[in-house]
């Protein structure tokens, strides 16, 4: 089965309790659970605004992924992969 990312914030979506939930309750398979919840987004903010809180999470993607990201590289990388986010695409 191919791994279907976050639409916000880009994390893996690889179990149905990490799902975003729509307005009627059911799964959302486009949104994790803490960018999306009863058919609204949790965070109002700006595509740097969710790079940022996603870099405070960097020490634990490099332990569940096997790669070493710093703060910077990990920052580099989300800013040229959130706009490719069907949230941040074309803004």
């Amino acid at each position: 089965m191919e791994t279907k990312y976050c639409q916000s914030c880009g994390m893996p979506l690889q179990k149905q309790e990490e799902l975003g939930t729509n307005r009627n309750g059911s799964k959302n398979e486009e949104y994790c659970c803490y960018c999306y919840k009863d058919g609204a987004f949790t965070m109002d903010c700006t595509m740097d605004q969710m790079i940022e809180h996603c870099a405070q999470f960097v020490d634990e993607f490099n332990k569940d992924s096997g790669v070493t990201y710093t703060r910077e590289k990990a920052i580099a990388e989300m800013k040229a992969y959130f706009p490719t986010l069907k949230r941040w695409a074309g803004k």
